[in-house]
């Protein structure tokens, strides 16, 4: 049996690489391309046509939105699997209504990435836990849902400081130090930066600073 092959297409080149990486343990999968975003992607597809296509959603000059209805559209063949931190069920939806084989978020474990790849090409789609319930809602409510990028996240220059440190892996303790406040404080700037950001934890900041240029 011949290798899927698969493209990813992501802005952020640390993700990709991440990603390709852990699925380099499979070798019923073949990376055969990396786009920064939806408009380069399609200029590939132009030379290279993969079996399946692992697309972020928030990229510059084409989102992920735009290039999956595209690709629907004009390389039926091919299955579309979003990759993303956004799990609000309006993008869901909208996704899988316009030409998504299945969507995945971003935290996922290989193993499940790499069975949304292969179950892609052997069915057509990969439904998770995420998507039946999204899915589900839209049949009950029969509500149309339009997906919006959220507003970018105001940071004060304060909580731009200890994201970076954050980042950077110190400690309370140590953070408090350096920027002359105490560890309490610095854990609420901490709960702040959790809650306003929407993540769950440390690694949520970390991914988010990644995500919006942050840190390098």
């Amino acid at each position: 049996m011949k290798p899927i092959r698969y493209m990813i297409a992501d802005d952020h080149k640390i993700f990709r690489k991440g990603v390709v990486f852990s699925l380099s343990d499979y070798p019923e999968l073949k990376l055969v391309g990396e786009a920064e975003n939806g408009k380069q992607l399609i200029e590939l597809l132009t030379t290279i046509e993969p079996d399946v296509i692992l697309m972020d959603l928030k990229m510059p000059e084409m989102d992920g939105m735009e290039a999956t209805q595209y690709t629907h559209q004009h390389y039926p063949g091919i299955r579309v699997l979003i990759l993303s931190m956004y799990d609000d069920e309006k993008f869901i939806i909208h996704l899988m209504e316009n030409g998504a084989a299945g969507y995945l978020l971003k935290n996922s474990e290989p193993d499940e990435i790499k069975n949304a790849i292969t179950g892609a090409v052997l069915n057509g789609y990969y439904f998770t836990d995420l998507v039946n319930k999204a899915m589900l809602k839209k049949i009950v409510t029969h509500k149309q849902f339009k997906p919006t990028f959220k507003n970018e996240i105001q940071l004060t220059d304060r909580e731009l400081e200890i994201l970076h440190l954050i980042c950077e892996e110190h400690t309370a303790p140590e953070i408090a130090k350096m920027v002359y406040l105490s560890p309490r404080t610095v854990e609420g700037i901490r709960g702040k930066l959790i809650e306003k950001i929407g993540v769950k934890n440390t690694a949520g900041l970390v991914m988010y600073a990644v995500r919006n240029g942050l840190i390098s």
